[in-house]
């Protein structure tokens, strides 16, 4: 950073732009053979690219913000700001779901037999598995808490421990919920009740994934001294994520699993 005049940085040329792109048309192009001809040539060979092109561009973003400093203050606020706006783009995601349930519950049609839940669809009990899942997310959200304070602390060991507690309640969720799906009295194909709740969920299931990864890549990160008490976005981004995945389950908890039913 001696070189320049100022605290922004000017990232060099990187080819990994070009082929998520590549990667993201082998995704769909393979996809669209996978559903209409069972041929996966073209689809497994996206997923290699992109695990590729994560791995690749990944370990050049770690590389610039640990050993060769490009990420100033200046630089960490402007991610934050991404990181909001990406998280409020999230939001309005799930806002979308949220308004497809409550539009099919709060005034079902003559088709779903004027009721909610509709006629012949049996719901899942909300004190059962849901309420487990809902105590095992909130442990989560202490737990990666309780990391992020050991990491301003200095308390590298701890906050280790802490975070590999996190990631395994994330995996037990996924567990539950896949368990839960297996043994659903209904199915996708079960109207608008089954679509509203699966897709809702699913969505959900599939952000908890996401942030388990981006925790346990946090966690490898954590375990190489790459986070320093006041050098750690990586992991605030991570936690920012977690924390509103959460924020997400109470709302369909309440909304789709206990009114719902």
């Amino acid at each position: 950073m001696t070189h320049q005049a100022h605290a922004y940085h000017m990232v060099d040329p990187s080819p990994w732009p070009l082929t998520g792109a590549l990667a993201a048309l082998l995704l769909t192009s393979g996809l669209a053979l996978w559903f209409h001809y069972q041929k996966t040539v073209v689809l497994t060979l996206g997923l290699v690219v992109t695990i590729f092109t994560m791995i690749q561009w990944w370990r050049d973003v770690v590389r610039e913000a640990t050993y060769q400093g490009h990420h100033t203050s200046l630089v960490q606020k402007g991610l934050r700001y991404g990181m909001l706006l990406f998280i409020t783009s999230e939001v309005f995601f799930f806002l979308g779901f949220f308004w497809a349930f409550f539009n099919a519950s709060l005034a079902p049609t003559m088709e779903i037999g004027e009721c909610w839940p509709p006629t012949g669809i049996t719901p899942l009990n909300p004190f059962e598995v849901p309420l487990l899942n809902t105590a095992v997310l909130l442990a989560s959200g202490v737990t990666v808490t309780w990391a992020h304070h050991n990491i301003m602390q200095g308390n590298r060991n701890e906050a280790i421990q802490s975070l590999t507690l996190t990631i395994i309640l994330g995996i037990y969720f996924t567990l539950l919920q896949a368990m839960e799906y297996y043994e659903a009295p209904f199915t996708i194909a079960d109207g608008v009740y089954g679509s509203t709740f699966f897709v809702a969920t699913g969505f959900h299931g599939l952000h908890v994934i996401i942030g388990t990864l981006f925790l346990s890549a946090c966690l490898l990160r954590l375990t190489l001294h790459h986070f320093t008490s006041n050098h750690h976005f990586g992991f605030e981004a991570a936690a920012w994520y977690w924390h509103f995945v959460d924020v997400v389950w109470l709302f369909l908890y309440i909304s789709i699993y206990w009114w719902g039913s």
